[in-house]
């Protein structure tokens, strides 16, 4: 592998690593002592994770004019950016209102930083490395978890805004890294008659619909995985376990080019959302075992790690031309459905309670893959080739 692969995927996985495993679900992490120091309700606390989302869908929506401007490599320094600038904001934040435009601003971080790789890998990484490339890079998620663990443990005996400071800090790193080893390529040519509806031909409604499924699940382990940790038992220096077991159950994502050859992309995609249910019911029963919640971090970790390197190749063999824009699209769904699932469980949980809701949702993305299952799967031979 050749030296600017190497730095691609280092600086990549620096910048998604800290964007995704450290600042966008930092706030899940911190939920029950930003609760306790704030008396926040259910409900606004709800608000505040889907904002956190709105901020990440502003970030995709500005990335494809930013690249087409200044390429695809200014969008993740922007991302940088943003991941410093609000995890400090939170960490030193007065109040509530403070706090929710610092989360908004990191949460943004993530939208910035991801998709602008497809547009990377595509112009300067070789064809047969692609696929893997987009993979490591996407990967990089799990070791930022395993660093917010760390981060998690230094918190409990401290305070949780160290969390927040040490992501500030990882975020500065990142970006200085990324500007050093990742090259600047030329930004995407388009012809000025490109129809961009033809993103919305019929290969690209399977990825649609997973991205829909696969980012509400997971939005909602993250966002409600510490509080139900907690209620079951799981307190203390031990709720950052949680995190480093997502990360480490996340590094089979490293082989998701592998298991996309061997299985194919609908396949993969569908035992991936599988996978994140299975999770949530565990999450859901886990309040009376702590191995049954320590087993859904590690299923969690697999099923959204493989789920989230399995989007961005399977947008990339439906749009190769435009493989940037489509996985940006698929990403803004995504995004949506990530806004809309914490502020309905916040709102069904004080009726509800928690656990049940997270069974609830664990059964609505299971059922939803049944209903996409069917057509894609008949076309899975299609799809059983490189990225």
């Amino acid at each position: 592998m050749d030296r600017q692969t190497i730095g691609i995927g280092v600086g990549g996985a620096a910048v998604v690593g800290v964007a995704f495993g450290m600042a966008r679900y930092a706030y899940g992490l911190t939920l029950p002592d930003v609760r306790s120091e704030f008396g926040l309700s259910e409900l606004l606390l709800g608000l505040i994770a889907s904002g956190t989302f709105a901020g990440y869908l502003i970030g995709l929506v500005c990335v494809p004019r930013l690249s087409a401007r200044r390429g695809p490599r200014a969008p993740t320094t922007v991302g940088g950016v943003c991941g410093f600038i609000g995890a400090a904001t939170v960490a030193l934040a007065p109040s509530p209102w403070i706090l929710a435009v610092g989360a908004v601003i990191s949460g943004s971080a993530a939208g910035w930083v991801w998709a602008p790789y497809s547009d990377i890998v595509t112009e300067a990484a070789p064809r047969p490395r692609r696929a893997t490339l987009l993979a490591v890079i996407t990967t990089g998620t799990s070791l930022g978890l395993v660093g917010l663990a760390g981060l998690g443990l230094l918190a409990t005996a401290y305070s949780w805004r160290l969390t927040w400071a040490g992501i500030a800090l990882a975020a500065a790193v990142a970006a200085v890294l990324n500007r050093r080893v990742v090259p600047r390529v030329a930004a995407p040519r388009r012809g000025e008659g490109a129809p961009r509806q033809s993103l919305w031909r019929r290969p690209m409604a399977a990825p649609l619909a997973y991205a829909a499924l696969y980012f509400a699940a997971v939005t909602i382990y993250f966002t409600y995985a510490t509080e139900a940790a907690r209620s079951g038992g799981l307190a203390g220096s031990a709720e950052p376990l949680l995190f480093a077991l997502i990360g480490v159950g996340g590094l089979v994502g490293l082989r998701t080019a592998w298991m996309n050859r061997a299985m194919g992309t609908p396949v993969v995609g569908v035992g991936s959302v599988w996978v994140v249910s299975g999770a949530l019911v565990l999450l859901g029963l886990g309040r009376t075992s702590l191995p049954l919640t320590l087993l859904s971090a590690l299923l969690l970790g697999t099923g959204y790690m493989v789920g989230s390197s399995l989007l961005a190749i399977w947008t990339a063999q439906v749009a190769p031309d435009r493989p940037g824009e489509g996985f940006t699209l698929a990403l803004v769904v995504g995004a949506v459905a990530s806004i809309a699932a914490p502020a309905a469980m916040g709102a069904l949980i004080p009726a509800l309670g928690l656990p049940t809701m997270l069974v609830l949702v664990a059964a609505g993305a299971a059922v939803g893959t049944l209903a996409l299952a069917a057509p894609p799967l008949r076309g899975a031979a299609e799809s059983r080739r490189p990225g």
